[in-house]
């Protein structure tokens, strides 16, 4: 099977995306933040330029028109680009396009898709870095998804385009590199299915974006001291898919949550809370979370480095289910 760059892979699927539905228009930004690869925007740019706007920098006005463009019948997806940068469009995203259809009575759809890149990317700081899945999976009338691998980026994408609702798109600076297999015919990978990244049966690892990049490595190494980790990968927090978890748990009774948003009320916290709750009885010992810590994102490498899910917390964690 052939391989591409994770980048390769999402600009893939906007070419197949917008070849396929003239309704779906590109609002704002590269979809690349600033990687020098952003010059494939371009190629895009060349065939669908009826398609792209590129509207002076206010969140909260295009995501406004967005949403207004996607009630009227149209699809956007709008890149938001850096995660922080949605805190801007909030009254936008979180009051209005999540409330719509159930304000209307189901008679508002609101099909727009909104991108943005989200996590610790070196020396980003405390405006550029952060993770704000979390506080959107608290707002109710929200798809949000999370890819890991150049296979589910371009599947996830045209689900996400697809769907009549709002959706999240959260996509990883530090995945855009990343290579693996996609097939040539890939087509839209349901929301709501997690998947099995790596099969094991001492402990379950959940892991969410370039976390799951993190803990296949961590799982790798660990393999040499005759540990065997599943590394399960939720591929979206909403829907969710609970049942392929609790599976994972009920084969392993070991648990340990990896993911990059911050410990209190993260999405490590849910994830392990609603495990918790429906396979209690499947645990062999207390599980873990892993999670970046309470303090807004230094600039400093070294502090950086040192605030988020590194691998010796990770493998520290892995051990700790397996005393």
């Amino acid at each position: 099977m052939r391989e591409l760059a994770y980048y390769e892979a999402k600009f893939e699927a906007l070419h197949e995306i917008m070849a396929a539905d003239r309704r779906v228009h590109l609002i704002n930004g590269t979809f690349l933040s600033l990687s020098p690869h952003r010059h494939v925007f371009q190629e895009l740019a060349k065939k669908y330029g009826d398609r792209m706007h590129s509207p002076p920098i206010s969140e909260l006005s295009f995501c406004g028109l967005a949403i207004g463009a996607a009630m009227a019948g149209l699809r956007p997806i709008v890149d938001i680009s850096t995660g922080s940068f949605i805190f801007e469009a909030w009254p936008q995203v979180v009051n209005e396009a999540a409330n719509a259809l159930y304000m209307s009575g189901g008679q508002t759809r609101v099909p727009v898709v909104f991108h943005l890149f989200h996590g610790l990317r070196g020396s980003g700081a405390a405006q550029h870095s952060a993770s704000p899945q979390a506080m959107l999976w608290n707002c109710p009338g929200l798809e949000i998804v999370l890819p890991s691998t150049p296979r589910d980026v371009k599947g996830l994408l045209k689900a996400a385009v697809a769907s009549d609702n709002p959706t999240i798109f959260v996509d990883h600076v530090q995945l855009l590199d990343t290579r693996g297999e996609v097939p040539e015919d890939q087509g839209p990978i349901p929301l709501g299915v997690a998947d099995v990244k790596r099969r094991g049966s001492d402990v379950t690892i959940v892991a969410t974006s370039y976390m799951v990049t993190r803990c296949l490595k961590v799982a790798e190494r660990l393999a040499a001291e005759k540990i065997d980790v599943e590394v399960v990968d939720p591929r979206t927090l909403v829907p969710f898919d609970l049942p392929a978890l609790l599976a994972s748990l009920e084969k392993t009774g070991r648990l340990v949550i990896v993911d990059e948003t911050h410990g209190s009320c993260g999405v490590a916290a849910e994830i392990l809370s609603r495990l918790v709750e429906s396979g209690f009885d499947k645990l062999k010992a207390p599980p873990r979370r892993v999670s970046t810590l309470d303090v807004p994102v230094p600039y400093s490498p070294p502090l950086e480095e040192h605030i988020g899910p590194r691998e010796d917390r990770i493998a520290e964690a892995i051990r700790s289910v397996l005393r």
